[in-house]
């Protein structure tokens, strides 16, 4: 599992890897609630869960309570492109729950915590 971190002020994102172990901390949680950043390698951080998505690339929408796929009538906004007005599709999208499924959470950071930001923001190293 992946979590992916944002900060609004400087616009800048980094991506963590989350161990096996530590996973149990983020289960059962929905979008929208503000989790500790202590197990994924944040200590002091309080991130603010924005998005998700599962192992087969689905994204998460927030009006589906619990951790289940469902095939919904879309018009716009998340798992859908707006192609003209009054275009609507039905689209694969799971619920707002974290569970097993899932591959990635989106965060926001909300309080800041011990770690510097060049140490949270570094670019990733180019192979050459």
């Amino acid at each position: 599992m992946k979590i992916v971190f944002s900060d609004r002020k400087t616009g800048k994102t980094g991506q963590l890897d989350i161990a096996k172990d530590s996973e149990s901390a983020f289960m059962g949680k929905k979008m929208g609630e503000v989790l500790d950043g202590t197990p994924a390698g944040l200590p002091g951080f309080k991130l603010k869960v924005t998005g998700l998505s599962d192992k087969t690339g689905a994204p998460s929408r927030k009006e589906i309570d619990g951790t289940r796929k469902a095939m919904t009538l879309l018009s716009r906004g998340v798992g859908m492109r707006v192609r003209e007005k009054g275009y609507r599709a039905r689209r694969l999208v799971r619920g707002n729950t974290i569970s097993a499924d899932t591959e990635q959470i989106n965060t926001v950071i909300e309080e800041f915590g011990q770690m510097a930001t060049e140490q949270l923001f570094k670019p990733k190293e180019k192979k050459e």
